[in-house]
C-alpha cells in the first residue's frame, strides 16, 4: 500500500520535474556509496574535448555534494521551483521547458569555460528560482520566518544566504545572469517594438 501510495504520488510530479530530481537523487546516491566518484562528474573541457568524456557536459548539472544540509537544501529549491514552473507558465508546453533547459545548460557550460566552476547544478536551481520569480512578480515570500519580500528579490536573498554561509557567490551570478538573458529574449524582448521571439523551440522536440 505505501509503494503504491509513493508511486502514485511520484508519477504525478510533472515529467521533466520528475525526470532532472530522480536524476540528482540517483546521482548522489551511487556516489554516496562509492560506485563512482565526484571525479568522475565534474566539468572539465579539456577532459571532455580531449578525451571524449562527453558525459561530464551532463553529469555536472546532477551532482550537488554529499548529502548534508546544502544537498538537502537545493534539491528542496530544485524540486519546488522546477515543479511550480512546469505546473505553471509552462503547463501544457513540455517541450518549450525542455528548450529552456536545453538553452540555459548551453549557456552555463560556455560560462564554465570561463569560470572556475566544477559543477553547475546549483547555478541551474538558480536560473529556475530567477525565472520563476520575474513570472510571479507579485507573489510575497518568507524567508526562514525572518524576511518578508517580493518573489523578484528571492534569487538576490538566497545569494546574500550563500556569502553568509562563506559559500561563492559565482554559482548564483551565473544562474541569476542565465535567468535574465532567458527572461529577457522570452519575455521582455518580444513586446518591445520592433523586437520579435528569437527563443524558438525546434520541431525536433
Amino acid at each position: 500500500m505505501a509503494y503504491q501510495t509513493f508511486r502514485q504520488e511520484y508519477m504525478q510530479i510533472p515529467p521533466v520535474t520528475r525526470a532532472y530530481t530522480t536524476a540528482c537523487v540517483l546521482t548522489t546516491a551511487v556516489v554516496q556509496l562509492e560506485i563512482i566518484t565526484p571525479f568522475q562528474l565534474y566539468f572539465n573541457p579539456e577532459l571532455i574535448f580531449r578525451n571524449y568524456q562527453v558525459w561530464r557536459l551532463i553529469t555536472n548539472f546532477l551532482f550537488f555534494g554529499p548529502v548534508g544540509f546544502n544537498f538537502l537544501f537545493n534539491m528542496i529549491f530544485l524540486y519546488r521551483y522546477c515543479r511550480m514552473l512546469e505546473e505553471g507558465s509552462f503547463r501544457g508546453r513540455t517541450a518549450d521547458f525542455v528548450f529552456m533547459f536545453l538553452f540555459g545548460g548551453l549557456l552555463m557550460t560556455i560560462f564554465g569555460l570561463f569560470v572556475n566552476l566544477v559543477f553547475l547544478g546549483q547555478a541551474f536551481t538558480i536560473m529556475l528560482v530567477y525565472v520563476w520569480s520575474r513570472r510571479n512578480p507579485y507573489v510575497r515570500m518568507n524567508f526562514f520566518g525572518l524576511l518578508n519580500f517580493q518573489a523578484p528579490f528571492l534569487p538576490w536573498v538566497l545569494m546574500g544566504f550563500s556569502l553568509l554561509l562563506g559559500n561563492s557567490i559565482i554559482v548564483d551570478l551565473l544562474g541569476i545572469a542565465v535567468g535574465h538573458i532567458y527572461f529577457f529574449l522570452e519575455d521582455v524582448f518580444p513586446n518591445q517594438p520592433g523586437g520579435g521571439r528569437i527563443l524558438k523551440t525546434p520541431y525536433i522536440l
